[in-house]
């Protein structure tokens, strides 16, 4: 692999903080990559240019991260654009839409299957997304959840296992038998090709005692937790994913004190989804109030076909700003040092030394154009482990 010196970069966004300035900021900046690796960070001014290495010139132009989309549901069948213009229209949303989709997805073969989520993994790659978490939840049988995690392990290492994402329609008189369906057979089918578990405590979904059941058993077999909650009004998926350790806490759309509280004392990130409240006309979570607290926010797409079908991470740049009173660096580092932390890893979401070489060159001298210039194409060049992936 050929080193690759991207030098002449005008603002770049290490997020290696400094007081006061999150993203790290250096100006003038060269960045090495090497083997996959950040290898050097400085001045363009002193960097050290050998034979074999690749000149990139930025030409004044900036350079953050990769973003790291933390929370996507992008294996399935099937479109529910029927719903979105219905919602358009005043029709509420409400999460029993998911059903349509599992049975699109159950029709839909593996091939097809295998080409969609690689074309949804392109579009997020062209967006300056590099590192992606990927939920089934769209199969809710054992062997359609199976095939689910064995698919979304093929392109990423963030599987996540959701079976319990709502109790599918042949099981609607008989929710204590799914619910041990999810924790027993499926689970050991879903577990050697998962990362993850997560569930979707809410109502409609599943109470927080099947939850809590559901994170037990997935945590018994070597899975991490993961907690959708809070999403379609005040309820336990906060306290859950706090009791239950799990690494965020996604949606949050509706907090009481005692639940920013509890978040700001614990180690879970709160995982916010605005594609969702632009898409259903919910409010907008309090980003200021939770930031303010103390909380570790994450900004994530929950890319699916239902309540918000985008997978571009500029866009939720663009919305936590204008709408959930972000600045435009603390929504940058949400997008990749937030993401990181919401799946725990240390390797991605930040330009120092030793860190994946993941990062995304844009055709703007500064991150506050991903915000000032909404749903305009910025992102000129990305790299993922020191490849290009893309080039616009």
């Amino acid at each position: 692999m050929t080193a690759t010196l991207i030098t002449g970069i005008g603002e770049l966004t290490t997020n290696v903080g400094a007081a006061g300035d999150p993203c790290g900021t250096r100006h003038d900046a060269a960045v090495l990559m090497d083997g996959g690796r950040i290898e050097w960070v400085g001045s363009a001014a002193d960097a050290a240019v050998g034979a074999s290495v690749q000149i990139v010139d930025a030409r004044g132009r900036a350079v953050i991260p990769g973003f790291v989309d933390s929370h996507t549901h992008v294996a399935f069948g099937g479109d529910r654009a029927d719903e979105f213009e219905a919602r358009m229209a005043g029709t509420p949303y409400a999460a029993g839409g998911i059903r349509r989709t599992v049975a699109a997805t159950r029709a839909t073969s593996d091939h097809e299957l295998r080409e969609r989520i690689a074309g949804f993994v392109r579009e997020m790659n062209e967006q300056g997304t590099t590192s992606i978490e990927m939920k089934t939840g769209y199969g809710l049988t054992v062997a359609d959840e199976a095939r689910l995690v064995r698919l979304a392990a093929e392109v990423t290492p963030e599987v996540t296992f959701l079976g319990a994402h709502v109790v599918p329609a042949e099981y609607a008189d008989r929710r204590e038998e799914y619910v041990e369906l999810v924790c027993g057979p499926m689970l050991a089918a879903c577990a050697p090709h998962s990362r993850w578990i997560d569930v979707f405590c809410e109502r409609g979904a599943f109470t927080v005692e099947e939850s809590r059941r559901v994170l037990t058993a997935g945590i018994a077999a070597g899975l991490m937790p993961r907690v959708h909650g809070n999403q379609l009004g005040h309820g336990d998926g906060v306290r859950l994913a706090i009791e239950m350790g799990a690494a965020s806490v996604d949606h949050c759309t509706y907090l009481d004190d005692t639940d920013v509280a509890a978040l700001a004392r614990s180690g879970t990130v709160a995982t916010l989804l605005p594609g969702v409240e632009f898409s259903t006309g919910q409010p907008y979570p309090d980003a200021r109030r939770l930031i303010d607290e103390g909380v570790t926010v994450a900004l994530a797409s929950d890319c699916n076909p239902g309540s918000s079908f985008t997978s571009s991470m500029p866009f939720m740049i663009a919305l936590a700003v204008r709408e959930m009173r972000m600045t435009t660096a603390e929504a940058v580092w949400a997008a990749t040092a937030g993401g990181a932390r919401a799946l725990r890893r240390d390797d991605i979401g930040a330009i120092a030394p030793g860190m994946r070489a993941d990062l995304v060159l844009l055709a703007a001298p500064s991150r506050v154009h991903l915000a000032y210039r909404p749903g305009v194409p910025l992102v000129e060049r990305v790299w993922k482990d020191g490849v290009p992936l893309s080039r616009g």
